[in-house]
């Protein structure tokens, strides 16, 4: 048998073809090896027939596969399996039976707890408290995972062919809703009936009074703390199951009442069919017995007033003229500025320190129109080759058309 870290090792390796694995173990039991080297082949397609194979021993001797004993076919281990499964929330449903006996474990723990707390027996006490909150992580847990599945359940539902008959294609809801949810909704009902929240409550103030208890006495902090996390633990779990069940309930019931309605409209459709093919439609139908809405009844076809207005407004419409522009000399097109930009860097170097640059340019180049003074401006500030201080005093500038009021950039050496 292999070592756990080992195992956690080849796990690492060889996830994806676990996961994969993992997946396929819903339809196939057990896999041979033909089975599993196709898997690994699939997710690493460059690998030789060798290294395939080397893959599948490794698997085995890490007791992540195990051999069957009659046979040559392997299946996955089983705390492999739970732990995969639980990491990408592709959990079975369980059993409301479990969850109840779970339940019902808290009033044991309770009363143990209860007794410790009368006794001051205090290895009773941290005995019931670990019982307590082992069973609250485990009714977490399955509650967790029940949800999960039966979001999968239902999209696995939906996602069946259109053409398969609706209880076929919605089996598995139907056992779901009847085997855990109706089991479930019983058991959380907060009447009388329920257990619950009845039980969990009466934990809870248990563990409440074991706090009040141990605070009298002076007991220690860690222990004081430790029940008061058990206590809150309690509390989360009732939210939980609350939620838990509002979701599944959520989830399957609109699915159930389809199946429902399904049924009784196809048995009603059936029953009218048959009676028609075997007595005809009119003994089948008689126009006395048909109801009221069924009547024929005189219908006139009118046109309304808005149809009248509309037909009038396009008969009578017209279409605006539109005048375009002129278009545009030849000799009227705007000149295009050229700038010799290496003479420019190279006089604005030379005249470092610059206080506001685009004073500067507008200085020592006039001739250039407004858009081009303006983008040798912001294309200056953003060069590496010099430092641009922002001031910040506000400035105009006055150019060739428009005025600029801006915080100038001074421009000084790197």
């Amino acid at each position: 048998m292999a070592t756990p870290k080992s195992l956690v090792s080849a796990l690492y390796d060889h996830w994806d073809t676990v996961e994969w694995l993992a997946q396929l173990s819903r339809e196939m039991p057990s896999f041979e090896a033909e089975h599993v080297l196709a898997v690994v082949a699939r997710l690493a397609p460059a690998a030789s027939p060798d290294q395939q194979q080397q893959t599948l021993r490794h698997l085995v001797n890490a007791d992540i596969l195990q051999a069957q004993p009659r046979g040559q076919s392997y299946q996955l281990n089983t705390y492999v399996l739970e732990f995969v499964r639980g990491l990408t929330r592709e959990h079975e449903l369980g059993l409301s039976a479990v969850l109840g006996s779970r339940i019902n474990a808290i009033t044991d723990a309770t009363r143990k707890l209860n007794e410790g707390v009368q006794g001051r027996d205090m290895d009773l006490l941290r005995q019931s408290a670990n019982k307590l909150s082992e069973l609250f992580r485990q009714i977490s847990q399955q509650l967790d995972g029940d949800r999960h599945a039966i979001l999968e359940l239902a999209e696995r539902a939906k996602a069946q062919q259109t053409d398969m008959p609706i209880a076929r294609r919605y089996r598995e809801v139907l056992d779901a809703y009847d085997n855990y949810v109706a089991p479930m909704a019983a058991m959380m009902d907060s009447g009388p009936g329920g257990t619950f929240y009845r039980h969990l409550e009466q934990a809870e103030h248990a563990l409440d009074n074991a706090v009040d208890v141990l605070t009298v006495q002076g007991a220690l902090y860690t222990q004081r703390l430790a029940l008061r996390h058990v206590a809150y633990h309690a509390k989360e779990l009732r939210r939980l199951g609350r939620e838990v069940l509002k979701h599944c309930s959520d989830t399957l019931l609109p699915l159930r009442e389809e199946v429902r309605q399904h049924n009784v409209l196809s048995a009603a459709i059936s029953a009218l069919l048959g009676r028609v093919r075997k007595r005809g439609l009119n003994r089948s139908l008689p126009v006395s017995e048909l109801p009221l809405w069924r009547r024929e009844m005189s219908r006139s076809v009118s046109v309304g007033a808005e149809v009248l207005t509309i037909m009038s407004e396009a008969r009578a419409y017209a279409p605006v003229l539109v005048g375009f522009p002129e278009e545009r000399a030849a000799g009227a097109m705007p000149a295009l500025d050229l700038v010799d930009e290496q003479a420019l860097t190279a006089s604005l170097r030379a005249a470092m320190p610059v206080a506001n640059l685009l004073d500067w340019l507008r200085a020592h180049y006039p001739h250039l129109n407004d858009a081009t003074l303006l983008r040798l401006y912001h294309e200056l500030i953003a060069r590496d080759d010099w430092q641009a201080v922002q001031s910040g005093v506000a400035s105009s500038v006055t150019l060739n058309t428009v005025r600029v009021t801006l915080y100038p950039h001074a421009i000084e050496a790197a």
